[in-house]
């Protein structure tokens, strides 16, 4: 199941990639795409099921309604962004990582951008003072110890582990997981639905793991980039909506402090996306 929003060439690729790891049940969900990519699959691959959502729903509202156009008799199902490829093997490796571990809901490969360089695709919930530092700290000085814990930079990423979140631009579930835990929460646009749904699986007992047997070269905010000051603004507002669920405690009184932050952060990201000028950057979580 691909989600799709304006990137047809990189749509062609990816869904060429699934099918070159066998993969023929193929369900594409488009967002509302202007760019011809509807026209340009159906030429290439014609027998790929086209969902038109009908506006831009956002990620996770997509990838649900793409989901439940997929054969529910399969036993895994495949989540992609559509600038994702999967490389020779992946997707085997991914589907050995649940056929071998009865207890992991969901598997994510190891990401890589296309300069081959690492993506760390796997990371943790930050504690709140790993969080805040990363958030203001990582504008400018990116390898702050903040950001190198939440993003598990230290950790030796040729290892497959068990860890708290995987990034959604690819990733292999259960199932029966994904039923249980209705899919993606809506009610994030876009951003942290990834980190919400393997929040969600942890607490319903799931395993989330990382397998870096399978590889995915990611091109990075084809469609986001888009829109990127829209998308900035929606990334501080799925990060409170995450927050808002998950603390708990007296943590909870920290909250309004959160909330000033990240109206703080919002125009300085603004400004460093103006000032460091086009970029990729992929969606998913706290980047």
């Amino acid at each position: 199941m691909v989600v799709n929003y304006n990137a047809r060439d990189h749509l062609l690729e990816c869904v060429a990639s699934l099918r070159a790891e066998g993969v023929f049940d193929v369900v594409v969900a488009d967002n509302a795409s202007v760019d011809g990519s509807e026209v340009a699959l159906r030429a290439a691959h014609p027998d790929v099921h086209y969902h038109q959502t009908g506006s831009n729903l956002g990620y996770g509202a997509a990838a649900n309604r793409g989901a439940a156009g997929t054969d529910a008799t399969t036993g895994y199902l495949l989540c992609m962004n559509p600038d994702a490829v999967l490389e020779p093997g992946s997707l085997k490796a991914l589907v050995e990582t649940l056929e071998s571990r009865g207890d992991v809901g969901l598997v994510g490969p190891r990401i890589e951008r296309p300069d081959g360089t690492l993506y760390p695709s796997a990371r943790t919930f930050p504690a709140l003072g790993d969080a805040v530092g990363h958030a203001f700290l990582g504008l400018l000085w990116p390898h702050n110890p903040f950001t190198r814990r939440y993003r598990m930079l230290d950790w030796d990423h040729a290892v497959a582990a068990d860890v708290e979140w995987i990034s959604g631009a690819c990733f292999l579930i259960r199932r029966t997981a994904w039923e249980a835990l209705g899919g993606f929460d809506e009610t994030y646009f876009m951003y942290a639905e990834d980190v919400d749904l393997c929040w969600r699986a942890g607490r319903a007992g799931w395993k989330v793991t990382y397998e870096p047997a399978a590889r995915v070269v990611h091109v990075q905010g084809v469609s986001t980039d888009r829109h990127p000051y829209r998308m900035i603004a929606e990334h501080h507002r799925a990060l409170f909506r995450f927050a808002m669920r998950t603390t708990e405690g007296r943590d909870r009184l920290l909250l309004p402090l959160m909330a000033i932050g990240l109206v703080v952060r919002t125009p300085l990201a603004w400004l460093h996306r103006l000032s460091a000028g086009p970029r990729r950057s992929l969606r998913g979580g706290v980047h």
